[in-house]
């Protein structure tokens, strides 16, 4: 992490406020994941999925982050950022970052996890180490499995290089005709589908350890019999990123969802911003592959293990439970628990879910209660992200086949599911529900379902929000609130910014929630503001805030104010932060944690002192980043019921507070180092304690 750096000073600032540089803080956070794959106290296979995500998150920082970097090099933009690293500065801040964590993370796949594998009889072969009877196997294998799906291409004048999907994986060969007296060094690629298993066990109906061999040790081994009369002089595989910035101009597009099929088939064509491969290959083919890519050396990766760690997940999920985390089971919310009495219950009491600990069924089982309770009339829903068997897609659209009046916002362009929103958005199209794809030019990213209710005279209006997506399999993984209320003052609101989204409004007006792009971030900066107020007249002033991202430069500027006037801020940010904290004269009052653990931190939650009142407490689905606060529909609710909002004080952000297992302290130089605790104490999780109470309300 780069020196922060430093710009003119805010009004009424004593010192120049500074900022992190995004991309990197962000690579800082990949980091802190790796050290979870590194850590011996987990267990070995959870081990290698954090290993997994490592990979996977450095695979879609190429594709979007460092492709916009080369874009912006490309078209002469050389104007620095708030941080002072113009585009060029920082691919190369990226490179060295990169190259040392690409170094740590197959170190700890070569020397941890590769030999603690092997010492559970889990071991993993090369072409070279495999035995008589192993070779005629893997031999059998390709023949039978591999052979009839490859097509090997040629490299000459009359076979251009062939247009490689982005992150297949491919071997490169040279070849030799042994008839002539002259070495040719013919080249050809092998692509590799991606329907083949990139992790073959061998002899599956043998007996003694699990052996296992990558599929590309495999072809490079066989690859001589696709090229019979050549001799294989060398194999390497590789693969290829590509950019995978999906471009819309919606004001252009006549129907955007078949414009965004359009674009996803460009993808896979999409300029390259990075090539992988096997350390070991010659000079000569490393040279080939760089020049018809057209990629300069800058973006090019010799790796000293498997192409794509990513496939080992599958290793991850053998069925061994002893070498995983001890099994977890949601606990099913006592005001929930029997779904026929849902709206009874929410019209007695709001009703806060803490995910995975709590079980996101409650959630399911609101949306299919209303799909088939005779009284309600509507339901409107937004779509960000599902799972792809969606529970919650098929019960909007039983509804619309009950005869409800059935609304759903999908949003198309949430990057990297578009191609499954597409599909769901043509199901419930087909079903007869009223598809909407929100705000030209904004994702809608705010989660909310409004379910509307006959009840006698009235109509009843109730509300669901959140802080994740409406995705039951991630809400295993990931934590996050939700929250159910009848009030009427959030759900006019909820009702309101709904018909703004389906409809026409050009100013929108809502007066509990804040909503992006209307009043968001002018109201979250009016609340900083007023904690500062408040200090700088010796009242109690305090902000708490738990969050993914922190990037917008007003908001930092805001904080950085807040700090020199004395307000006490606790900042929880997982990912990437760009504030600089414990600065004397700047921001000496504000301290950042970030938690990485066996649960994906995906809260965002902000408690704000407000002497005077009772403090405010505000959850929803927006970091603390420009696209939120103005390209994004956000939303963020108070949390109004005095028992949830103790709860909240009291043991959510309280205890987040206390971990000291799995949180890193940023500080002003940029580093992360594990949160300190007394000499003497345990290490204290937060996640272990939240699901240890949930086991406790179970057990009640």
């Amino acid at each position: 992490m780069p020196s922060p750096r430093r710009t003119p000073a805010t009004a009424n600032s004593t010192v120049a406020p500074a900022y992190f540089n995004r991309e990197l803080s962000w690579l800082a956070f990949n980091r802190r994941v790796l050290e979870q794959a590194q850590n011996e106290r987990h267990p070995l296979l959870e081990r290698v999925r954090f290993l997994t995500i490592v990979a996977n998150n450095l695979d879609e920082f190429f594709e979007i982050r460092v492709a916009g970097l080369m874009q912006q090099m490309d078209s002469g933009v050389a104007e620095p950022g708030p941080d002072g690293l113009d585009p060029r500065d920082q691919l190369r801040r990226i490179r060295t970052v990169v190259d040392a964590m690409l170094a740590d993370q197959y170190r700890c796949w070569t020397e941890q996890l590769l030999p603690a594998l092997a010492a559970e009889n889990i071991r993993f072969k090369s072409a070279a180490d495999l035995t008589r009877r192993e070779l005629a196997w893997v031999r059998a294998y390709f023949r039978e499995q591999v052979y009839p799906v490859l097509t090997p291409l040629a490299l000459d004048q009359s076979h251009p290089f062939p247009q490689l999907g982005n992150k297949t994986l491919n071997i490169v060969v040279s070849l030799d005709n042994p008839a002539t007296p002259v070495v040719e060094r013919s080249v050809a690629i092998l692509p590799v589908p991606r329907i083949l298993p990139r992790l073959v066990t061998i002899a599956p109906a043998g007996r003694g350890p699990e052996r296992t061999i990558l599929l590309s040790e495999i072809i490079k081994l066989c690859a001589g019999e696709l090229f019979p009369g050549y001799r294989l002089t060398g194999a390497f595989a590789f693969r290829v990123t590509r950019n995978s910035d999906l471009y819309i101009d919606e004001e252009e597009s006549a129907n955007l969802l078949k414009k965004i099929e359009e674009e996803l088939r460009n993808l896979r064509r999409g300029a390259a911003v990075r090539l992988e491969v096997e350390d070991g290959i010659d000079d000569a083919l490393f040279a080939t592959l760089c020049a018809h890519l057209e990629l300069k050396r800058d973006y090019v990766f010799k790796l000293k293990g498997p192409i794509n760690p990513v496939r080992l997940q599958s290793l991850a999920d053998l069925p061994r439970p002893d070498l995983k985390f001890p099994p977890f089971t949601p606990v099913h919310a006592p005001p929930l628990h029997d779904a026929t009495r849902i709206f009874e219950v929410l019209r007695q009491q709001d009703v806060l879910l803490h995910h995975p600990y709590d079980a996101f069924s409650a959630v399911v089982e609101f949306v299919e209660q209303a799909a088939r309770d005779p009284l309600v009339v509507a339901i409107k829903q937004t779509f960000y992200r599902t799972s792809g068997d969606s529970p919650l897609v098929r019960a909007l659209i039983e509804a619309s086949q009950n005869g409800k009046q059935v609304t759903a916002l999908v949003e198309l362009k949430a990057r990297f599911d578009e191609a499954n929103n597409i599909q769901w958005a043509r199901q419930l199209e087909e079903a007869g529900v009223h598809v909407v794809y929100g705000l030209i030019g904004h994702k809608t990213h705010c989660k909310m379902c409004l379910v509307v209710r006959r009840e006698g005279r009235r109509m009843v209006h109730y509300a669901h929000l959140g802080t994740g997506n409406y995705n039951p399999r991630t809400a295993r993984l990931y934590t996050d609130l939700s929250y159910f209320t009848v009030r009427t003052n959030i759900t006019r609101d909820v009702a309101h910014l709904f018909n703004t989204l389906t409809g026409f409004g050009r100013s929108p007006r809502f007066r509990h929630l804040l909503v992006a792009p209307y009043n968001l971030h002018s109201r979250l900066l009016g609340l900083i503001a007023r904690e500062r107020r408040q200090a700088a007249k010796g009242k109690p002033a305090r902000i708490i805030a738990n969050m993914n991202s922190l990037v917008d430069r007003a908001t930092i500027d805001a904080l950085y104010l807040a700090s020199q006037a004395g307000v006490k801020i606790d900042l929880i940010v997982r990912g990437t932060c760009c504030l600089v904290p414990g600065v004397t004269g700047l921001s000496e009052n504000i301290r950042v944690r970030s938690l990485v653990g066996r649960f994906l931190e995906h809260i965002r939650v902000f408690y704000f002192e407000n002497s005077g009142g009772a403090p405010l407490i505000l959850a929803g689905s927006a970091d603390w980043m420009p696209r939120n606060f103005f390209r994004r529909v956000e939303v963020l609710f108070p949390i109004q019921d005095p028992k949830l909002r103790r709860w909240v004080m009291e043991e959510l952000l309280p205890t987040e507070l206390r971990d000291t297992a799995n949180t890193h302290v940023l500080l002003p130089s940029g580093a992360y180092v594990p949160a300190s605790r007394q000499a003497g104490a345990r290490a204290f999780s937060a996640q272990a304690h939240f699901m240890a109470e949930a086991g406790r309300r179970a057990r009640e």
